[in-house]
């Protein structure tokens, strides 16, 4: 139990306890004046009955606000729930995006990859290519020196 609620159980328990001591005075008739006349009728029980339907009038308010708040509750509960839903969507949708953005970005990756790997084995198939004639014609003009040489040998004669 809150404290708010032992507090009031305790003022009506009080209330109650002090309306059964003093029953007799309570229900005693008196002159009251009600402005443009006068009436007899027991001012204790007139009190007590204008106390009672205070008490029931703020429980029912209590018991009104309660109530509104806790529709409240429910429908804010709701409306998070709607708005979380469409921010895990949202989410969803940008991690596709990203994906498919990734994906882009690996195809055009791979394309220049594959692009340069051709170009460079095209470049190293030339440097081969020229290479191989370099060296074949270092081979020619050797021969051709070897030949020469081997020529003034054979013109000098046998002994020279």
């Amino acid at each position: 139990m809150s404290v708010r609620l032992v507090i009031l159980l305790l003022v009506l328990i009080a209330i109650a306890v002090f309306t059964a001591a003093n029953w007799g005075t309570f229900i005693e008739p008196t002159t009251l004046s009600l402005v443009f006349t006068t009436v007899e009728a027991p001012l204790g029980l007139i009190m007590l009955g204008i106390t009672i339907m205070v008490t029931l009038l703020f429980f029912g308010y209590a018991i009104y606000l309660q109530t509104s708040v806790l529709v409240e509750a429910r429908q804010h509960a709701r409306e998070l729930k709607a708005q979380r839903n469409l921010a895990d969507q949202a989410e969803v949708s940008r991690f596709t995006a990203l994906q498919g953005l990734m994906e882009a970005e690996f195809r055009k990756t791979e394309e220049r990859f594959t692009r340069t790997h051709t170009t460079l084995l095209q470049r190293l198939d030339q440097i081969e290519g020229n290479l191989r004639t370099s060296v074949e014609q270092a081979g020619s003009t050797l021969a051709a020196y070897l030949g020469e040489i081997d020529d003034r040998l054979d013109s000098r004669g046998p002994g020279a």
